[in-house]
């Protein structure tokens, strides 16, 4: 069973709109290993089984002026660590800060041949790939996610890059952390979303979508592990887009209560917030035992500490209301925790 490297000229290939049709063309279509997309010279690489004019047959109805440029044997992950060197790279990416980055590097990464491993330093920023290629090849990858991603070094590697995988068991005990995790978060979104609704609190309702935005994290990473790449893809636009639509609602209904007033009930807030807050900081008991287990993990450990800020946020913001008898505190703190929710799904769109 070969695997065929064939590059494709689409010349009316210029957009993100152009790429999602070709990801939907070929979808369904087996043998696809990856699909990789240059946007900028309007070429699609495809690794796949079978004849090159099979994938052409399902570019042409698209319209695209698809062309075939050149088809071989594909470099496979399991040759590539045998034939040809390996290269350790590490990346600076100052805007990698939290899980829901980390998940976009991967699902951009994973399934490119060249890629052998990844580890994560969020603390710093930084991003260690084991690869076969070039480090710029690598960069290309990274650089659309637009999280200011740059090369730091590119060395020789020294270490196999199967010692950095887990062992069944070990993935198997994470998994079921990222399904409590998920259970967890998922109960809380709707326990918030409810009570902020009957207290016409902003703040309580942008906080149910920051618990939204967790789920939405750890599902993913359950769902995306054996998956194709444009099933990973397409999950994290389905949860960046309902995730979407939920920010621009709560952000609507701030400034509703801004132009016609509210009464924000501040004990259902101070209680409700203190439940999220229990919520969350047991997420992060349960994630320090797995913390050292792996960088998404530890990347799991701070998205969940980052959280335990925002129920502070509430908190204090019922309190304040019960303080001065005025709405703005808690319309302040839906309007903060609403951005970052909103911002945080556009990250997710990024992904193509």
């Amino acid at each position: 069973m070969t695997y065929l490297e064939s590059t494709f000229s689409i010349p009316k290939m210029d957009c993100p709109s152009e790429e999602n049709l070709i990801r939907m063309a070929l979808g369904n279509r087996s043998g696809i290993r990856s699909l990789m997309f240059d946007l900028s010279k309007q070429e699609l690489t495809v690794v796949h089984l079978g004849e090159a004019e099979t994938i052409l047959s399902r570019l042409r109805p698209l319209n695209l002026g698809a062309v075939l440029k050149a088809s071989q044997p594909a470099l496979t992950p399991e040759s590539s660590s045998s034939e040809g060197p390996r290269w350790e790279s590490v990346f600076t990416i100052p805007k990698m800060d939290c899980a829901s980055e980390e998940n976009l590097i991967r699902m951009a990464c994973n399934d490119d041949l060249h890629v052998l491993s990844m580890s994560f330093d969020l603390p710093n920023r930084e991003l260690k790939v084991m690869h076969t290629g070039s480090a710029e090849h690598v960069l290309e990858l990274l650089l659309p996610l637009r999280l200011g991603a740059s090369l730091r070094s590119s060395s020789a590697a020294t270490t196999d890059p199967d010692h950095s995988r887990h062992s069944s068991d070990e993935d198997g005990a994470e998994a079921r952390t990222l399904r409590l995790l998920l259970a967890i978060n998922g109960v809380m979104f709707f326990v918030e979303l409810l009570v902020g609704w009957i207290a016409q609190s902003a703040g309580l309702v942008a906080d149910s979508l920051d618990m939204f935005a967790d789920a939405a994290v750890y599902g993913l990473a359950l769902y995306a592990v054996g998956r194709a790449a444009h099933l990973k893809t397409r999950s994290a636009h389905i949860a960046g887009w309902l995730q979407m639509a939920l920010a621009i609602g709560a952000l609507s209904e701030v400034v509703r209560r801004f132009v016609y007033g509210s009464e924000p009930q501040s004990l259902l807030m101070v209680g409700i917030g203190l439940l999220a807050l229990a919520a969350n900081v047991s997420c992060l008991v349960l994630i320090t035992k797995k913390r050292d287990s792996g960088a998404h993990m530890k990347a799991s450990y701070i998205f969940s500490a980052n959280d335990v800020v925002a129920n502070l946020g509430v908190i204090v913001a019922g309190v304040l209301v019960n303080w001065t008898g005025s709405p703005y505190p808690d319309l302040v703190i839906g309007i903060i925790i609403g951005l970052v929710v909103l911002n945080g799904a556009r990250r997710i769109l990024q992904l193509r």
